[in-house]
This record gives structure tokens, C-alpha cells and sequence, in this order.
């Protein structure tokens, strides 16, 4: 068996598909929001695997579902149920409006389900001639076919062939817009309740309420992506609760899981009977090792106590990037919620977000960009003051770098 020591970062374009293109750190060991690299660097985590690791890295109450799960059962299909899936669907329901759920693996695979759900809807109760989708420039949605489509930065759907149809892109926070294309054939409208990939944009309180107005209005379904902004994220246990608007179909995934690979839908009684048998499925989804380690990280996030400690947290980012921008004189505005934030580059910095990361990384801390105007940060919910601290330490550093 190969070691670590063994694996170097050249190995990957040896071996891997070149769709990405890692930094030279390879990572060995997480605890908390700390990761060390091969050599023994330390780096503090903002970035949480992209707004996955919630708890931080190997959190005791994830660890032990784990090890419990893990010499009980792996793996049933779907031709037959598993405890964890229930207990977690159970959980599920009670954390948010929805009576169902479906299971799947990933935040691309809950959104294929949520499109699908929409679109035989629409062909049940009303007719095929009711087809549209309708989301938002800059959105994500995933990387399957149907929802990178959906999603609104073509860089990422462009070069594959005929596009699935009847997808129409229209501007977030643009309620005239969208007043003025929908109709009677619109099935469903898609979208996150703060962009997240996009740039880290916040809707207005009058832009989500007018959606939902609107759907109703036209008898579509409001569908959210909460994939990114979910299980705790901005400090509900879903954005929507936050907003004072209720989704028909919800998509979650990223945090769901903590780091083990997990997403589900989530919709009513009265949607959720239009997926009959033999409609939709996965093989992996509702997977009893997943599922309970999933229902472990869902109990202790939705805790009062951590949620608040979001907010908190929150705080703790924005005063400290508002003081670096005091200092440096790089950032247009600290956008977000909770502990989804971006720091948007001014004019002077435009293009300049990976150079931060990348000088960030030197001085051992992990963040992310959301284009290239945009840094992001999606630390752990439960990051402490002293790494918090820590963090900043060392973003001071890598700022300094830059403006040398």
C-alpha cells in the first residue's frame, strides 16, 4: 500500500482527469479548522471545502456516527429502506416545511431531482405545453447536464451539444424582469436565496417575496437551491426561514453531510406524489453510512446555540475584514450572510481574487473567490475565536505580500 509520503502533486497529472488544477499542498490531517500538509504546515481552513465541513474537521459527534454506522451496515439499494434514512428524513421534516424527502449524493443530484419533480408536475396536473424553467444569471446549480443549463454562466454549459430546452435566464434581483416573463407555460422558478458561486449577492427582501407572488400567481413552483446556503450556513437552519418565504421544492447537500458525501430534496406530500415508483431513483441515495452521519451533524447544527453562534461568527469575519480594508484598501463591500461571506475587490484589485488565495495559501490559510472579483469565506459553523483570530493573522500577511 502506498503512503502519503509516496504521493506527490505531480502524481495528478499523471493520473487525473485534467478538469482541475489543485494547489501544489497536499493535505493529510484536519482537526477543528486546522489542516496540515505532508511536510507538517499547518493552514487554517476558511474555506471549508467549498461550505461543506461545517463541524470542522473530524468533529467527535461525526466520528463516532461513523465508527457506530460503520460495523453495523454500509450499503442496502433502494429495494429496501435502512434506519438512518428514516431517522434523518424524520429530521429533515421537522427542521424545515417539507414532508418528504429524497435522498441522492451530491447538491447537482438534488437539483436534478427538484427540476424533474417540477417538470412531471407540470405534466400531470397541467400539460407539457407548461415546460419552462426559469433562473438567474450568474446562479449554480450544479454540473449534470439539466442543471449546469439551469445554472446561469454559460462558461460552464457551452461545448457539450444541444442544450436541454425551454430554460430561460433571467437578472437576480431583477423583479421587472421576471414580471414581464412569466406566464402560463412557466413551470418553475430556480434559485438560491443568496447566490453563492455568482459572487456572493444577497436578494432583497422585495425581489424573494415578489418570486414567490409570482409563482403563485402563475401556478409555478418556486424551487430554492439551498445547497450552499443551508444547514446552518447564514445562521437559520435554512435561508428561506430567514427570508419569510417558503419554497415548494428545496435542494440541500454541501454541510448536509459535514464532508461525507450527501445531498436530498425536499418538497410537500402533495408535489412528492408525482415521483412514483420507478420515476427517479439512486443507488447510492439514502445510503445507511451517510445518512447516519449526516443525521448526527443535523442534530447538532440545528441546535439554538449554534445557530446563534453563526451570527456571532459573522460578526467576528466582518469586523476583522472590515479592519483589514482600513489597513489595505482592497475591498468594495464584505457581502453575505452568516458564514457565506465575500469580500468584494474594488476597483483597483478587479481580477485579483486568486492572487489573494494563492498568497493566502503561502502564509497558511485556506480561502476561496467566487469569480474573479470575489474572496470568499465558508469556514466552519463552530470555528473558534483563537482561529478565527489565527486566520486573520495570516491573511494580514498575505495582503501585505500583495501591496509590496
Amino acid at each position: 500500500m502506498t503512503t502519503n509520503s509516496q504521493v506527490e502533486r505531480k502524481d495528478f497529472n499523471d493520473v487525473m482527469v485534467p478538469c482541475y488544477n489543485p494547489m501544489e499542498v497536499i493535505p493529510v490531517k484536519g482537526e477543528g479548522a486546522r489542516v496540515w500538509d505532508q511536510t507538517g504546515k499547518d493552514y487554517i481552513d476558511f474555506a471549508g471545502g467549498i461550505a461543506v465541513s461545517c463541524l470542522g474537521h473530524c468533529h467527535p459527534i461525526m466520528v463516532n456516527a461513523l465508527q457506530e454506522q460503520s460495523q453495523k451496515l454500509w450499503h442496502l439499494s433502494n429495494v429496501m429502506t435502512n434506519e438512518p434514512a428514516i431517522r434523518l428524513a424524520k429530521k429533515l421534516t421537522e427542521v424545515s416545511f417539507a414532508e418528504k424527502v429524497f435522498f441522492a449524493n451530491s447538491g447537482a443530484e438534488a437539483n436534478e431531482a427538484a427540476l424533474k419533480l417540477a417538470r412531471r408536475w407540470a405534466v400531470d396536473v397541467h400539460s407539457e405545453e407548461k415546460s419552462e424553467i426559469i433562473a438567474f444569471k450568474q446562479g449554480f446549480h450544479g454540473r449534470t447536464f439539466f442543471t449546469v443549463t439551469v445554472g446561469g454562466q454559460a462558461a460552464y454549459s457551452d461545448g457539450f451539444g444541444p442544450k436541454p430546452g425551454d430554460i430561460t435566464h433571467l437578472e437576480y434581483n431583477n423583479l421587472a424582469e421576471l414580471e414581464a416573463r412569466m406566464s402560463d407555460k412557466t413551470c418553475a422558478v430556480m434559485m438560491e436565496p443568496l447566490q453563492g458561486e455568482g459572487g456572493i449577492i444577497s436578494p432583497t427582501s422585495e425581489f424573494v417575496k415578489g418570486v414567490k407572488a409570482l409563482c403563485e400567481k402563475y401556478n409555478a413552483l418556486l424551487i430554492f437551491d439551498e445547497v450552499q446556503t443551508g444547514n446552518g450556513r447564514t445562521g437559520d437552519f435554512y435561508a428561506y426561514q430567514g427570508l419569510g418565504v417558503t419554497p415548494d421544492i428545496l435542494s440541500t447537500a454541501k454541510s448536509l453531510g459535514g464532508g461525507f458525501p450527501i445531498g436530498a430534496m425536499l418538497t410537500t406530500t402533495e408535489l412528492a406524489q408525482h415521483l412514483k415508483v420507478g420515476t427517479h431513483g439512486s443507488t447510492y441515495g439514502g445510503n445507511p453510512l451517510a445518512c447516519a452521519i449526516a443525521e448526527a451533524v443535523v442534530e447538532e447544527v440545528s441546535k439554538p446555540d449554534v445557530l446563534n453562534g453563526v451570527k456571532e461568527r459573522e460578526q467576528w469575519f466582518r469586523s476583522a475584514l472590515e479592519a483589514l480594508n482600513a489597513k489595505y484598501h482592497m475591498f468594495s463591500e464584505i457581502r453575505g450572510k452568516g458564514l457565506l461571506l465575500g469580500a468584494a475587490l474594488n476597483e483597483e484589485w478587479q481580477g485579483r481574487a486568486r492572487d489573494i488565495l494563492v498568497a493566502a495559501g503561502e502564509q497558511g490559510l485556506m480561502v476561496l473567490v467566487a469569480g474573479v472579483n470575489v474572496v470568499r469565506f465558508t469556514p466552519s459553523l463552530v470555528i473558534t475565536k483563537e482561529e478565527v483570530e489565527l486566520g486573520f493573522e495570516r491573511l494580514d500577511k498575505a495582503l501585505a505580500s500583495l501591496t509590496k
